[in-house]
């Protein structure tokens, strides 16, 4: 099965950027208007957000989302043939600051939300820096399809954390200088282990762990935005948030981070996933 999905996604890949992107337009027709995914989740979450807005606001923000979601898709198979030089023209960003903290002998730990297209974030932040590249991912269930995402990751040389065991994969590298990506805008499993912050009209809960982390190994840390400049380019920073997390207060990383990652959102909402079940929790002051 495995093959067989390889040799099929590669098949795909190798169609032009142009041609793949009137698969995704096929493909957001069918997502959006046929088989509806997640349309009540998506349209409850942008409700939320946006109060202001009015129901025709909300439905050409909701389509735009749906058509960068089928983008991402077309363009992550795109990552198996993708020339380097093509990432590089299509995804820029200035890697400077990741190359002052290597210079410094430290190593570094990256923090992003799911801003649409963190897998070519992924593989060209892997062309450009010195580091070991170790990306966290949630191993998936069919091994077929989980051993394709790890092909896909891995081939450029990133090295693959599964996040249900990440403290004991982490371990060589303790002594090593690396870099670490980290989605950390994930919905945490357990409400009472979080922090607690207002994020886009709702009070959110988020997961300590990235903080925690940075604080006991006082790791740097550096938020990443990504923009869609228009179809099929995107532009990213990358800004120094915390050099020396341990005099950091607690909870000011990831306070600072869930304000960031706000300001980003707002000022360009469609490239974030709203398809995401991004408040199961309810917050309660005996959870903070």
């Amino acid at each position: 099965m495995y093959y067989f999905l390889l040799a099929f996604t590669y098949g795909i890949s190798i169609l032009p950027l142009w041609l793949l992107y009137f698969i995704s337009d096929g493909l957001y027709l069918i997502i959006y208007y046929v088989v509806g995914y997640r349309k009540k989740v998506v349209f409850e979450n942008l409700r939320q957000a946006f109060p202001d807005k009015t129901n025709k606001e909300i439905t050409l923000l909701a389509k735009k989302y749906y058509l960068n979601l089928t983008d991402m898709m077309v363009e992550t198979l795109k990552l198996l043939t993708i020339r380097p030089k093509e990432l590089e023209r299509r995804f820029i960003c200035d890697l400077t600051v990741l190359h002052e903290l290597y210079a410094k002998g430290k190593s570094c730990q990256l923090h992003l939300g799911h801003n649409f297209n963190w897998e070519w974030a992924n593989q060209f932040c892997m062309q450009g820096v010195q580091f070991p590249f170790l990306v966290v991912y949630m191993p998936l269930t069919n091994k077929a399809a989980d051993r394709l995402f790890r092909h896909f990751r891995e081939r450029s040389g990133s090295i693959l954390l599964p996040a249900n065991d990440i403290k004991e994969s982490i371990q060589p590298w303790l002594s090593k200088q690396y870099l670490i990506a980290l989605v950390a805008d994930q919905n945490p499993g357990n409400p009472r282990r979080c922090y607690w912050y207002p994020f886009l009209n709702k009070m959110t809960a988020f997961y300590k762990g990235p903080e925690m982390t940075a604080k006991r190994n006082d790791i740097p840390v550096v938020f990443a935005d990504i923009r869609k400049t228009k179809r099929g380019y995107y532009h990213a920073t990358l800004k120094l948030a915390f050099e020396e997390p341990l005099q950091a207060p607690d909870g000011a990383i990831t306070e600072a981070f869930v304000q960031f990652l706000e300001k980003n959102i707002r000022e360009q909402p469609e490239v974030w996933v709203w398809s995401h079940r991004r408040w199961k929790h309810e917050y309660k002051a005996s959870t903070k």
